[in-house]
Parts: structure tokens; sequence; C-alpha cells
């Protein structure tokens, strides 16, 4: 919890946004991922600053703005309300964090910029049918490179493309892609 407070007094606190209509059914409201999930992030995925990290359902860029300021990394958010992507564009403005953007999209259609990223994040965004677009979605992506995707309270289905890497550790477990095809 103190983790979590100062990361709220460098950053600035998170606004509060009432959810809106732009969240899908489906979709979990927006929850700020604590602080030593996103360290064991960045230790055990390893995230350093030759990588694109990319947050699906990335709300204000709390996360984003962390891991960038931490590692080095490229960080782009992926976020379907458009109150959160406003907050975390002026968040990244504020503390001047040219390398990190959020884009006002469905991340179960991962384009643009994000399709980059080489590690992806998922705080329990969404399950479901969406989360199985999402996989399906990475799968394409892991086809043309390797991929990590670390995934923090959300259970994912098994995928035959996805190997667990290391064993899980609570509530993060860590899948690198089977090499590409």
């Amino acid at each position: 919890m103190d983790r979590d407070a100062w990361l709220d007094v460098v950053l600035g606190p998170d606004e509060i946004c009432e959810d809106g209509a732009a969240l899908p059914r489906g979709c979990v409201p927006y929850l700020p991922c604590a602080v030593d999930a996103l360290l064991r992030v960045v230790d055990q995925a390893p995230v350093g600053a030759a990588d694109v990290f990319i947050d699906l359902g990335s709300g204000t860029g709390r996360a984003l703005s962390f891991v960038h300021l931490l590692t080095g990394a490229t960080a782009i958010g992926v976020e379907i309300q458009p109150e959160l992507v406003r907050a975390a564009s002026e968040r990244a403005a504020r503390l001047r964090l040219s390398r990190v953007t959020t884009l006002e999209a469905d991340a179960t259609s991962v384009t643009g910029a994000a399709r980059s990223g080489n590690v992806f994040f998922l705080y329990c965004p969404f399950s479901g049918e969406r989360l199985v677009r999402v996989l399906g979605e990475l799968e394409r992506l892991a086809r043309e490179r390797p991929l990590r995707v670390c995934a923090v309270d959300v259970p994912l289905p098994a995928q035959p493309w996805l190997v667990m890497d290391p064993p899980s550790a609570g509530d993060l477990c860590i899948f690198r892609s089977s090499a590409a095809s």
C-alpha cells in the first residue's frame, strides 16, 4: 500500500472517472494495478529499454508511465474509454513522457502502434469472448516475432502457442510465445 501511495505522489493520483457508455459488456471497470505486481512484471518478464510494452485496457496510464520510467521501454496503452484516454494523455504530457502514448481503441483488435509491441500486459481488463479474441490477435503477432504476455489477476485459457515462464507466482503469470512460424 505504501508503494502505491508513493507512486500516486510521483505520478499524480488517478483521475476518478465514472465508467462510461464506451465500456463494453464483459469488460472490467478501471482499477489501477498494484506497484508490487508491476515490479514483478518488469523483473520476471523482463522488461527493458529495447522493449515495446503494451497495456491492453490501460486506464489512466499509471502502469504505462511507471514501467517506462523504471525501464526506459516505449509504453503504449490501448483503452476504449475516451475519458480514460484523455486522463492518460494528460498524465504523459504533464510528466513529459514522449515515449508513452495511449490509443483510443478496442483491445480486441490490436492495431496501429500497438502491433509493434513485444510485451503485452493484461491486468484483469476483460474475460470470456473478448479475452479469446485478444489472444487470437496476439497469436497472429506471435507468428511474426517472439512475444511475452504478462497477466495479472486474469486466468488465460490454455493456448498452444503460449508457454508459462516462469511458473505462476500467485496473481502474476508470464507467458512466452512458442517459436514464430
